[in-house]
């Protein structure tokens, strides 16, 4: 175990405010972080939550799950993340509450790693000016290797702070669309892709497809693309993309073949469309999500 990657997990945890009332804990960093631990990687979430019921909700839980909770920061002032999701034609469509805790990770409450890791972070959690100086002091540091897993939520970003992002990452994760609002759509996925990596110098550029599963294209400029297996049980695609996203970084911190990697998120990400929301409590889900 000494000498996996460590994971950081960079950015928002809120709560996913169905239309029948119910509330789910989520946020893109939180779900990824949280399916790391039932892997036994021992991520260390960077974030912030409020000091009310929401917060205290949060805390609890990662406490219950074996989390490691010393980077979440409490916030006197600003309330704990909320997202009202409405599913329309089975996709997820969401309101974010601006202002949130998550917005004002504090940088003098950083700590930084021992040890050579991986910084994963979206593009939600920096829309603020008070995050963003946070993670771009720990992005600084020189053991970390940044893992970008786009989230374009209007109006939640700007094109020239994307782009920067961007050309700090090793690995970039995005759905197609997203890459077509970043770059040029020439309607051959693969030419796009190829603009894109080599644009921004990425290791890896993994484009997710929805039904249509995801393709990969690594340093050397292979393609790699695989599809979801057989027929699943489906209740919502909420959160599909971070159990993909968390498998994917299970596979870099193990060291795995990116075929194996990319055969292994698919398959997880499949099963979590069974579930309301994005995770589980159930360590069964994870115990199956893959066997190497």
């Amino acid at each position: 175990m000494s000498n996996k990657l460590q994971p950081i997990i960079f950015g928002e945890v809120l709560f996913d405010c169905f239309p029948d009332g119910e509330q789910v804990l989520g946020g893109a960093p939180f779900n990824v972080a949280w399916n790391l631990q039932a892997f036994g990687d021992k991520p260390r979430l960077v974030s912030r939550v409020g000091e009310d019921a929401l917060g205290k909700r949060i805390i609890k839980a990662m406490e219950e799950w074996g989390m490691d909770i010393t980077a979440v920061q409490r916030d006197p002032q600003h309330q704990t993340g909320r997202v009202d999701v409405a599913l329309i034609n089975d996709e997820p469509h969401y309101s974010i509450t601006p202002n949130c805790a998550y917005d004002f990770i504090d940088i003098t409450n950083i700590s930084y790693p021992e040890a050579e890791g991986i910084l994963y972070h979206g593009t939600l959690g920096l829309r603020n000016r008070v995050a963003r100086q946070a993670f771009e002091a720990l992005a600084s540091h020189p053991q970390l290797s940044i893992f970008l897993d786009v989230n374009l939520r209007p109006p939640w970003w700007q094109e020239d702070e994307v782009s920067g992002w961007l050309k700090q990452a090793r690995w970039v994760k995005l759905n197609q669309d997203e890459l077509h609002q970043l770059g040029p759509a020439s309607g051959d996925i693969q030419l796009d892709m190829a603009r894109f990596q080599k644009k921004y110098a990425l290791e890896l550029l993994i484009v997710t497809l929805g039904a249509e599963g995801a393709v990969v294209r690594s340093h050397d400029g292979v393609l790699h693309s695989v599809r979801p297996a057989g027929t699943q049980q489906f209740v919502d695609t909420v959160g599909a993309g971070d159990a993909f996203t968390a498998v994917f970084l299970h596979g870099l911190i193990c060291g795995w073949p990116l075929t194996d990697i990319l055969t292994a998120a698919q398959n997880f990400a499949s099963a979590v469309v069974g579930l309301r929301g994005a995770t589980s409590t159930d360590p069964g889900i994870y115990k199956n999500a893959f066997n190497h």
